[in-house]
């Protein structure tokens, strides 16, 4: 579990790990810690009652993919199953995800995500990560009715052996280190399973500033996960994007010709869209209908001005074998270190 400064959730996170199903002679527990400066670690400490182990690391860099790869080096297990101090796993997680893997043979098995908010802003932000108008249909976060082979997956285990065959998470990747290293397994001939059995739930941001800072981090290293894999993980990265510079230019010849109409070429369609969706999704809650058109537009809006940033961020860096030997150099470490007793 990478986590930092996660009072708030640690002991619904934790407490659900240590109240799985599954026999709990067989169970590790890793947690690793971003150096927290609230009482995250003295929570840890206290769920940590002897009966499965738990162990607590030192984290430094504060960020997920070197507390993955920390983790993972102490890891014995022959399945490794990634859960975050944001979330709540179901009590059967971990035996659905054992059946999964040994039905399916996938290399990688996860399931759908139920996002809920605490307040009222995050239960309108949940409602809108919720909606294919809003993540663009990612299959994790709207769900499905029946198993598929999926693209990614959230909170996802894998065999122990895809670690050593393809690496371990890439550290420069402060976000969207799960959606590279699952499309480093698919490119790898690796498949993902998503099951409708395997459930747990998100806690969303609980703030309009927050959810910006989390999109916007999404799209930025989204495009840095292009250049090292060297291909697109799917269309949908895409269209944020597009719709930022579609909503710029479209402004700039307004403002050009003078013709004030040009504006609303990509803006009208949109916010008759936005609206539209708007009225649909808050069915399920009608309270949140004032502030879902906003979420709405604040997921498309910072995921593609990050997006839009990274590509300048990064225009003169392309693949190379940096990266390569970074990952290979993580995976050697993997192989050779024995943990510890």
């Amino acid at each position: 579990m990478p986590v930092r400064n996660e009072a708030q959730y640690i002991r619904q996170s934790l407490g659900a790990v240590l109240a799985q199903d599954y026999p709990q002679d067989r169970l590790e527990v890793i947690v690793a810690d971003g150096m927290s400066e609230d009482a995250t670690r003295v929570y840890v400490h206290a769920l940590a009652d002897g009966t499965v182990p738990i162990t607590l690391l030192d984290n430094p860099a504060g960020i997920v993919p070197t507390a993955l790869n920390q983790a993972l080096q102490y890891a014995k297990g022959e399945v490794i199953v990634r859960v975050d101090g944001h979330c709540e796993i179901a009590s059967d997680y971990l035996h659905c995800c054992i059946e999964t893997l040994r039905n399916t043979r996938a290399e990688c098995v996860g399931g759908s995500i139920e996002t809920v908010g605490e307040t009222f802003v995050a239960q309108a932000i949940a409602l809108a990560q919720s909606a294919p108008f809003g993540v663009g249909g990612v299959a994790f976060r709207i769900g499905k009715q029946e198993g598929a082979f999926v693209d990614t997956v959230a909170f996802g285990a894998y065999r122990r052996e895809v670690f050593e065959k393809i690496g371990l998470f890439d550290e420069e990747l402060v976000r969207n280190q799960d959606d590279e290293f699952n499309f480093r397994l698919r490119q790898a001939g690796g498949t993902i399973w998503m099951d409708p059995s395997i459930r747990s739930i998100y806690y969303s941001r609980a703030s309009f500033r927050k959810l910006w800072r989390q999109y916007f981090q999404y799209g930025y290293f989204k495009v840095r996960v292009i250049q090292k894999r060297g291909a697109i993980p799917s269309g949908r990265h895409l269209v944020p994007g597009l719709f930022v510079l579609g909503i710029l230019a479209t402004i700039g010849i307004a403002l050009f010709t003078g013709n004030w109409l040009w504006g609303l070429v990509v803006a009208g369609p949109y916010l008759a869209t936005n609206l539209s969706v708007s009225l649909w999704t808050a069915r399920k809650d009608i309270r949140t209908l004032p502030l879902l058109p906003l979420a709405f537009l604040i997921l498309h809006l910072s995921y593609g001005i990050g997006f839009l940033w990274g590509l300048w961020r990064w225009r003169h860096t392309w693949r190379n074998n940096v990266h390569a030997q970074s990952i290979e150099a993580l995976t050697d470490k993997l192989k050779t270190q024995n943990p510890p007793s």
